[in-house]
């Protein structure tokens, strides 16, 4: 059987344990969070199954999720780690632009990390992300450390009923701003 080499689906894992997690919090009352599908043009398209075999991006995404919690606008993207050094390459500079014309209309956006290897989640403010961001655009590192990452951002534990909730370190953020 052929290996599957794919960058594409590297973080679907992580995207359903956050949709798990959506739901449960809209079923609750404590969002409203919706998944941002990447638009695409089919290219190709399997009859039989209806499947889509071959397309190309329409136009670049900004965010994967965006909604409100409990009346605040917020905005995030996911993304997976298999090691201890964060490449910035894995964040565009749209995604950046876009968080940051986000958070001057008063909303928050933020990142959510897995890194897998470690089998830790992290919520990272878009605020501390600014600054590994400007450090490489200004020739420093086009990464950061799991140390760095640290300082900056909020550990998410295990609670009951959730897969990845991320709602406690939103609150922390916000009581930290």
């Amino acid at each position: 059987m052929p290996t599957w080499k794919s960058r594409g689906l590297r973080g679907s894992v992580l995207e359903d344990l956050i949709n798990h997690t959506n739901e449960i919090y809209l079923q609750n009352d404590l969002a409203v969070i919706q998944k941002i599908p990447t638009p695409i043009t089919p290219i190709n398209i399997e009859k039989s199954t209806r499947h889509i075999t071959l397309a190309y991006f329409d136009q670049k995404s900004t965010v994967d999720y965006i909604g409100a919690v409990q009346g605040i606008p917020v905005c995030f993207d996911a993304k997976e780690s298999a090691q201890d050094t964060f490449s910035l390459q894995n964040i565009h500079e749209h995604q950046v632009r876009f968080m940051e014309e986000f958070e001057k209309q008063q909303g928050i956006a933020f990142f959510l990390i897995l890194y897998s290897h470690r089998q830790e989640y992290y919520y990272l403010p878009f605020r501390a992300l600014k600054v590994f961001w400007d450090r490489a655009v200004n020739g420093g590192r086009k990464s950061f450390r799991f140390e760095e990452m640290l300082e900056a951002s909020y550990f998410i534990g295990k609670q009951s009923g959730y897969m990845v909730p991320y709602l406690e370190a939103l609150q922390k953020d916000l009581n930290d701003r």
